[in-house]
């Protein structure tokens, strides 16, 4: 690993641990997410602290995806520290593919008011269910444009989208005659209407995930990323390292997490002795170190993957399937070897379970992906066998 990387890092953690893990306790930490004056709050002393948006280098360039893994675990040990440092979703991966499908004039308007952290962003793709629209399936969007004159006329509804109340910078997803479309959008915008926010497992989002109407909203020709009938391929430049990001996020959260258990269970006695002595606590403590290294590896290889110029969609599926699992038993197990204390709000060990737990679906539910590498085992034994 670079120095420069091990140094941002460092900052990073120390950053975190000091000045974000206290605000926890914050009560402007919300069930619909942290408000805008909390974490203006927060990266305003991240600017302070030489540590805001540290992913992206002073040029403009990005630390290879190697390299930001280490950065985004660090940033992770708290749920807040994403925020507090601009490394969280839906703007880590929205900031990427701009940078990498935006003009300059979009990146001039778009991006560099999300790298300075003044603005948030939301990514509306997904679709209400009942009305069948795209989730975990794109091709089911429902959502449409139309070219009138120089402007763009989009209709439709879009559902889960994280953070879309306050963001001021939208990437709307839908589909033209030729097919799917992405148009960059200011927001508020009177033809973007939220009409709720959703009462979700997850609290660590500023927004919240809501529900949202497009009606007749008017985009400039100027403002669609790239061309008509192209989303579907930028979609797969974001995709890739955005499941990655919230592997290495959560990794850093569930690591806390086992810190404050393991503590808890140094600490506790039970039947006369720490809980640690306990077999039955020992055991799942030492479950939990064998996981976190595993995800640690899952992730550098897949990030070695992207960094090599593939796509990785396949790596980035295996990747996340992995990773949230793993996760999962973790901060469950940690739950578990807390007892009352681990279903209480008195640590963030209650919260890592419940993020974690809406990680499985977010960014493609295990199942989907594991569809998804099946038909790839399909495909490569026909070409084995063809003939």
């Amino acid at each position: 690993m670079t120095e420069r990387a091990q140094a941002i890092a460092a900052k990073v953690e120390a950053f975190v641990r000091e000045t974000v893990i206290p605000y926890e306790k914050d009560e402007r930490a919300t069930s619909h997410g942290p408000t805008d004056e909390l974490v203006q709050e927060m990266r305003a002393k991240a600017k302070a602290a030489g540590v805001l948006t540290p992913h992206i280098l002073p040029d403009g360039s990005h630390l290879n995806q190697r390299e930001t893994a280490i950065v985004l675990i660090k940033s992770g040990l708290s749920p807040l520290g994403p925020l507090a440092v601009n490394t969280m979703a839906p703007d880590e991966g929205n900031m990427y593919l701009i940078g990498k499908v935006g003009s300059p004039e979009q990146k001039a308007r778009f991006l560099e008011q999300l790298v300075s952290g003044e603005s948030r962003s939301a990514f509306f793709m997904t679709e209400p269910a009942a009305e069948n629209g795209a989730g975990s399936d794109p091709s089911m969007m429902q959502t449409t444009c139309r070219l009138d004159g120089n402007h763009w006329v989009i209709n439709g509804r879009k559902a889960f989208i994280t953070g879309a109340a306050g963001a001021k910078v939208g990437i709307v997803m839908a589909k033209s005659q030729d097919g799917a479309c992405m148009f960059l959008v200011d927001l508020p915008d009177p033809a973007i209407r939220i009409e709720r926010v959703l009462d979700t497992i997850d609290s660590s989002m500023p927004g919240g995930h809501s529900i949202v109407v497009i009606d007749n909203l008017r985009v400039p020709a100027s403002q669609m990323l790239g061309a008509s009938g192209e989303g579907f391929q930028y979609a797969q430049v974001r995709l890739s390292p955005a499941r990655l990001s919230h592997c290495m996020r959560w990794l850093g959260a569930a690591i806390r997490a086992q810190e404050i258990a393991s503590d808890y269970a140094c600490r506790r006695e039970a039947f006369g002795k720490k809980l640690i002595d306990h077999e039955g606590v020992g055991f799942m403590l030492a479950e939990n170190m064998i996981d976190l290294q595993q995800c640690e590896l899952m992730i550098d290889w897949c990030a070695s993957v992207l960094d090599s110029g593939s796509l990785g969609t396949v790596e980035s599926s295996m990747a996340k399937v992995a990773v949230s699992e793993a996760l999962f038993r973790i901060a469950d197990r940690c739950v578990q070897v807390m007892g009352g204390m681990g279903v209480s709000g008195d640590t963030i060990v209650e919260q890592v379970f419940r993020e974690v737990r809406a990680f499985r679906i977010y960014d493609g539910p295990t199942e989907v992906h594991k569809w998804s590498l099946a038909k790839k085992i399909k495909r490569d034994h026909g070409k084995a066998h063809a003939g």
